[in-house]
C-alpha cells in the first residue's frame, strides 16, 4: 500500500466537497492526494474551478473534471503533491480496489435519507460496505473551515480552535485497535479533543443498572488507556448513553470536526451492510463521517 489520500470524483457537489476535504486531510497527514474518476461512472454537471468552460456532450468529461479539480487544488495547496487517474472497470469495484492502495478513501455523500434503503445499491454504499481501509463520507457544503470553532470575531476561519473529534465506540467491538488508532490520530493531527460516546443496555433493577454502568465505564477506560498513553496530547472525555449511540452521535456532530464509527463485516441477503449505528450517523451527521473497518 502506498501512502496517500484518495478521493473519488464524479463532478457532483458532494464529490467536489470531498476533494476539498481530502486535500486538507492529505496536507495534515503529509501524504500525496490522489484524484480518481472510476470506470463508466457518469460525470455530473459542475461549475468549473479554474474558469474553463464545461466540456460539451460527448467530450471526455471525466478527464476534464480531473484536470480541472487538480488545477484548482494545486493553486490552493501549493505544497501538496496531487495526482489524478482514470480507473477502469465498474465504479464500486474500482473504488474498493483504490481504497486498498490508500491510507484513506474519501467520497461525497448526500446521506442516507429517511429510509435505510435510500443509498442501497449506490456506489458509495457498495464501497463503504466492502472497503478494507477507512472511508470518509463528506456532504456538500462541508469545508476545512467548518472544523474550526468561531474565534473572538465570530469567524470559523479566523483561527479558532478545532472542534472535537467524536468517536462512537460499541463495547462488542472492543478492543477495536484500528478504530481507536484512527480516532486518536485524527484528533492529534487537528490538535483537537476526542469525545468518546458508547451505548449500553439498561437493566430492570437499579442495583443491576449501577453495576452494568460501572463495568461498562471500566471496560471503556481500559480500552482507551494505551491510546491515551500513546497520544498524551489528546484530551479525552467519555460519555455513556442508554441504548444506541447513534442519535447521540448525530447530535454531537453539530459541534464536531469529524465523527468516527466502526464497521464489522455483516453479511445480509442483499450483500454486506454497514450496521444500524452507522446508518443513523450517515443519515443525520452534520460533520464528515469516517467509517473504519474492524475485521
Amino acid at each position: 500500500m502506498s501512502r496517500n489520500v484518495t478521493v473519488g470524483l464524479d463532478g457532483s457537489p458532494e464529490s467536489i466537497a470531498a476533494a476539498d476535504w481530502a486535500a486538507h486531510e492529505a496536507s495534515l497527514m503529509e501524504v500525496p492526494l490522489r484524484l480518481v474518476h472510476a470506470g463508466d461512472q457518469p460525470s455530473h454537471s459542475y461549475v468549473p474551478f479554474a474558469g474553463e468552460a464545461v466540456p460539451p456532450p460527448g467530450a471526455d468529461r471525466g478527464a476534464h473534471l480531473l484536470r480541472e479539480v487538480q488545477v484548482s487544488l494545486v493553486r490552493r495547496h501549493p505544497g501538496l503533491c496531487i495526482t489524478s487517474e482514470r480507473l477502469a472497470g465498474r465504479p464500486a469495484v474500482a473504488l474498493v480496489t483504490a481504497a486498498r492502495e490508500a491510507d484513506l478513501l474519501v467520497l461525497g455523500s448526500r446521506g442516507l435519507g429517511r429510509t435505510a434503503g435510500y443509498l442501497l445499491g449506490s456506489v458509495a454504499s457498495a464501497v463503504l460496505a466492502r472497503a478494507t481501509r477507512p472511508v470518509v463520507l463528506v456532504r456538500e457544503g462541508t469545508g476545512a473551515a467548518d472544523e474550526r470553532r468561531p474565534d473572538t470575531r465570530g469567524t470559523a476561519s479566523g483561527g479558532g480552535a478545532c472542534k472535537d473529534v467524536v468517536l462512537g465506540l460499541e463495547l462488542h467491538d472492543l478492543p477495536a485497535d484500528a478504530l481507536l488508532e484512527f480516532a486518536f490520530e485524527s484528533a492529534a493531527r487537528r490538535s483537537a479533543a476526542l469525545r468518546v460516546a458508547h451505548g449500553w443496555k439498561p437493566e430492570p433493577h437499579a442495583a443491576a443498572q449501577r453495576d452494568r454502568a460501572t463495568r461498562t465505564e471500566e471496560t471503556v477506560t481500559e480500552a482507551l488507556r494505551p491510546w491515551q498513553e500513546k497520544f498524551p496530547g489528546v484530551e479525552v472525555t467519555e460519555g455513556a448513553v442508554i441504548g444506541s449511540a447513534g442519535p447521540h452521535l448525530v447530535d454531537s456532530s453539530h459541534e464536531a470536526s469529524l465523527v468516527v464509527v466502526g464497521r464489522r463485516h455483516r453479511p445480509a441477503l442483499v450483500g454486506p451492510h454497514i450496521g444500524p449505528v452507522t446508518h443513523q450517523v450517515l443519515r443525520g451527521s452534520a460533520a464528515p463521517v469516517a467509517v473504519v473497518p474492524l475485521d
